[in-house]
């Protein structure tokens, strides 16, 4: 109930008239849509459901929301991005890598407040390399994201784990558990997650970890949890949280 009508939130990419009208009170520090552009906006689509030219045959229309589209909606992933990423990733290529980067901050001026923003470099004040901690050290304070096994493949929770080890850093389980058998070996997580759920968690688990993350609450589905359909919760999935395959859960 707290989370109703709290506004902890900032309204991004509203203008003031819509915000004092139909948000009121919320904070807003930039402009954006007005009425105006969503009268247009509601105008065109009319237009696309019922033509001018009643005997045009109306074709449902993907301006790239979901999926992409050349021409249509900004992505900060674009199929040639993620093409180099992959290449980057399985040849260990510098070059692809370079060109991933290059095409993501391009993407990233058009979709993100933060790629309107440029830095203001001053050589005078660079800190000389002698004085930059090493790579080496620096990559040991890394550390994953919280997703369980079954919000991501099982191939994917190990990989993160596995790179996380080799770097020095430190891998999350997430809220659902990790197979016993990755205790002993470079796909063991190093934090583990305690939810209200309490999925996967026994005292092996627990003392197989060098940090404990107990939640005390839930910001992706206030008053809900964490949720996984039962299509998901396969043999493998039901065995480490200890549930039945098939039967969703949410924490």
């Amino acid at each position: 109930q707290s989370y109703k009508g709290a506004q902890v939130f900032e309204a991004v990419g509203l203008a003031d008239e819509i915000v004092y009208r139909c948000f009121t009170g919320t904070t807003t520090r930039i402009q954006g849509t007005d009425f105006e552009a969503l009268y247009r906006d509601l105008e065109r689509f009319h237009q696309i459901g019922y033509p001018d030219n009643h005997n045009s045959t109306i074709l449902v229309q993907n301006d790239g929301q979901l999926h992409y589209r050349d021409g249509g909606e900004a992505h900060l992933n674009t199929p040639s991005g993620m093409a180099n990423l992959q290449v980057a990733a399985r040849t260990n290529s510098r070059a692809a890598y370079k060109e991933y980067a290059r095409l993501t901050n391009e993407q990233n001026m058009k979709v993100t407040l933060r790629g309107q923003l440029k830095f203001t470099f001053d050589p005078s004040r660079s800190v000389p390399l002698d004085e930059v901690e090493p790579v080496q050290d620096i990559v040991k304070r890394f550390a994953t994201g919280a997703m369980s096994l079954g919000s991501i493949s099982q191939e994917a929770h190990e990989t993160l784990a596995k790179a996380m080890n080799a770097l020095g850093g430190r891998s999350n389980t997430g809220e659902g558990g990790e197979d016993p058998e990755r205790f002993l070996d470079n796909r063991r997580s190093s934090i583990k997650q305690v939810a209200s759920g309490r999925f996967g968690v026994t005292s092996h688990y627990l003392a197989n970890s060098d940090q404990i993350q107990i939640k005390m609450a839930q910001g992706a589905k206030p008053g809900e949890g964490g949720e996984l359909p039962g299509f998901k919760v396969s043999e493998y999935i039901a065995e480490n949280r200890h549930t039945t395959p098939g039967v969703g859960l949410i924490s």
